[in-house]
């Protein structure tokens, strides 16, 4: 079997990224080790019970930028197009929790043949889709 593991996710700080994705997100921190190059290896997954719950898969790897290349790419990892999928078993749940966080959603929940859905931004204003996939 195959799966991917982690993403990549291109960030300013590691400890604000840490907080929004843990506290906003209701992601569990699942590795952050210092490396020797004074860089950390920063791993967050989604929590059990919270968004994510009914989507299980790999993590995203919170990566600090490194140069003005990098940097220019912070918050504009897919051009501005929905890049990253968060699944729940419970959208009205998730979005509300969210919303009470102070996530930024892009516009009002959508009821869809595929599921519901509600488009949001993360702490740098990258595009994410809450999805809870329909049934059957």
């Amino acid at each position: 079997m195959r799966r991917i593991a982690l993403v990549a996710l291109v960030v300013d700080d590691y400890d604000e990224a840490i907080r929004f994705y843990t506290e906003a997100l209701g992601f569990t921190l699942a590795e952050d080790e210092s490396r020797p190059d004074g860089s950390r290896w920063v791993v967050v997954e989604p929590g059990s019970g919270g968004p994510g719950s009914a989507a299980p898969g790999g993590g995203l790897l919170l990566a600090r930028a490194k140069n003005d290349a990098q940097r220019a790419r912070v918050g504009d990892q897919t051009g501005g197009r929905v890049g990253f999928f968060l699944h729940t078993d419970d959208f009205a749940r998730d979005h509300a929790r969210m919303r009470a966080a102070g996530v930024r959603f892009l516009e009002e929940p959508r009821h869809e043949p595929y599921g519901s859905v509600a488009v949001f931004e993360d702490l740098y204003g990258n595009r994410w889709d809450l999805l809870q996939p329909a049934t059957g």
